[in-house]
Formats: C-alpha cells, sequence, structure tokens
C-alpha cells in the first residue's frame, strides 16, 4: 500500500513537470504558513506559550516555512541541493562570525530570555526606566518584545505633543532601576470597553 502511494506520488509529480511542482510548493507551504501561525496563536492565547515569545515564534516558522520552501523550488527547478547546502553552510559560518563578534547584540538577545524567564514587566504594563530614584527616566507602556528592543508606547501628559514610540535596548532593564505600574487596557481593549459602556443595557 505505502508503495503503491509513493508510485502515485512520483507519477504526479512527473506529470506536473517544474512548473506545477513549484506551484505545488508555494501553495503547500501557503498553507503550513497559516496553519503554524494559527497554531501559535492559540497556544499563545491559551497560555502554553508565553505572550512575550507569540510574534517572535510566527516570526521564526515563517522565516523556517520560506526557507524551505525556497530551497525545493530551486532544486525543482535544476539547482543542485549539493550547491543549495553548500553555499546555506557558508553563509551560515559567515553570519555566525558576525554575529559572534557583536557582543551588544548578544548581550541583548540574552536579556530578552532572562526577562520571559524572570517576567519584570509583561505586555501593556507601563513601566518607567529610572537611573537613580530622584530624576524622571524613560516612561510608557510595552506594547511589543523582540529580541533585541522592547517597544514602548511614551506616555503623553494632557495637552502635550503626539505620543512618541521608544524602543529600548533590552539590556538597558539590567542596567537601570524599572518601575512598573499595573497592566493598563491596550487600544483594542479600550475601544471595546467604550462601545461596551456606550451600548444601553436592556
Amino acid at each position: 500500500m505505502i508503495e503503491r502511494i509513493q508510485l502515485w506520488i512520483e507519477q504526479t509529480m512527473q506529470a506536473l513537470g517544474p512548473v506545477g511542482r513549484v506551484l505545488l510548493i508555494v501553495i503547500i507551504a501557503w498553507i503550513a504558513h497559516r496553519l503554524v501561525r494559527a497554531l501559535i496563536g492559540r497556544l499563545g492565547t491559551r497560555s502554553v506559550i508565553p505572550a512575550e515569545l507569540v510574534v517572535g515564534a510566527k516570526r521564526v516558522a515563517s522565516f523556517l516555512i520560506t526557507a524551505t520552501a525556497l530551497l525545493l523550488a530551486l532544486e525543482q527547478m535544476g539547482v543542485s541541493a549539493t550547491v543549495l547546502w553548500t553555499a546555506f553552510t557558508g553563509f551560515v559560518a559567515v553570519g555566525a562570525i558576525a554575529f559572534f563578534a557583536a557582543w551588544s547584540v548578544l548581550s541583548n538577545i540574552f536579556c530578552t530570555l532572562l526577562i520571559v524567564t524572570t517576567r519584570p514587566f509583561r505586555l501593556y504594563d507601563e513601566i518607567e526606566l529610572l537611573e537613580n530614584g530622584e530624576k524622571p527616566g524613560l516612561r510608557g507602556q510595552v506594547v511589543d518584545l523582540n529580541l533585541i528592543y522592547t517597544t514602548l508606547r511614551e506616555t503623553v501628559p494632557e495637552g502635550g505633543h503626539k505620543e512618541s514610540v521608544l524602543q529600548v535596548p533590552n539590556s538597558l532593564f539590567f542596567q537601570r532601576i524599572v518601575r512598573r505600574w499595573g497592566a493598563r487596557p491596550s487600544r483594542f481593549e479600550a475601544g471595546i470597553r467604550r462601545v461596551e459602556a456606550k451600548t444601553p443595557s436592556g
């Protein structure tokens, strides 16, 4: 039975031709991309994956699926898999050397892991970075966390300028004092609450 299925797959792939096989790879990669992102999103909703890692996990999954589909498509177009693998490993080696040369980048990545595991703050918390306990520092709501930066939506006083976004290197959170307030609702949640408040109760 398995041999018949394998034979049928081989015959179908040969009948499709190179262009058809490339299109099939693209379609399968697109479906896999949607399924994996939906799965990661559901795991994040159920708190299996920390909310801080959901965006990063989706990006990594998208990269892996796209890279795999690209390699398979190039192979179907006649590019040798050995040549592709050699070029890929060479690129990875050069990238690794450059990566390890950037110690500040490594420091930020390591601090990201510490932030995720120790949880000094979470998404939508309002925090402030202080050099000491007297002077005001960088203050805002945590709206995103990636491997290098934590993005803060700056707190703007009433009548102030248009709000801005701060990208703070993750290593800075272990060099400064962090003041934390409880999470305030995101814009989406605040919009829902305003709609509910305006809707008359039946």
